[in-house]
């Protein structure tokens, strides 16, 4: 099995998830090749040979980020923990890709959120729903790895556990991997 992490990180957590679970799904003997890319390098299409696709990004207002909400995240950065500048986002990714031409396309999705207070929403499930209207097959319900503010970092155990994630996934995909898994949001 092939498999393409895509992620979206204004502040690095979501990107120390997104490797985790590549590092995850590489440990598999099922997996073949992990590809983890920024969603702004992101391909328009996904390419042939990619079994598995592993959408991730941060919950802004409820969902996916938006040109907005990334521009109020970059005011809101500090020089500890600076944002990333960025025009495209998941949202505008997933709009902009090419539906799954195999009908054995499968995705998973994960988002990163902040803990305390509850962040409301989940970008996870919205990147899901839009996966699944491109004819992708979802691998696993989506997860939630938290964040501990808005800036991070990650709370502790969440790296491990998006390699526990990676590795279910790496194992069961299409639609067994993670039924185990611990599933937020």
């Amino acid at each position: 099995m092939r498999a393409l992490v895509v992620y979206e990180s204004l502040f690095g957590n979501t990107e120390a998830v997104a490797r985790a679970v590549a590092a995850g799904l590489a440990s598999s003997p099922h997996v073949s090749a992990v590809d983890v890319v920024e969603v702004h390098d992101a391909p328009a299409s996904v390419p042939a040979g990619v079994d598995l696709v592993v959408v991730g990004g941060p919950t802004h207002a409820f969902g996916l980020t938006r040109a907005g909400t990334r521009a109020d995240a970059l005011r809101r950065s500090t020089a500890a923990a600076p944002a990333r500048a960025t025009t495209v986002g998941l949202r505008e990714w997933l709009g902009g890709l090419a539906p799954a031409a195999d009908r054995l396309a499968v995705a998973a999705t994960f988002d990163t959120r902040v803990h305390r207070p509850r962040v409301p929403g989940s970008a996870a499930r919205a990147a899901l729903r839009r996966l699944r209207r491109l004819g992708f097959a979802p691998a696993d319900r989506p997860v939630t790895f938290w964040v501990d503010g808005v800036r991070g970092p990650l709370e502790a155990g969440e790296l491990d556990r998006a390699r526990a994630w990676g590795g279910r996934l790496g194992h069961g995909a299409p639609n067994t991997a993670g039924r185990a898994s611990t599933s937020a949001g």
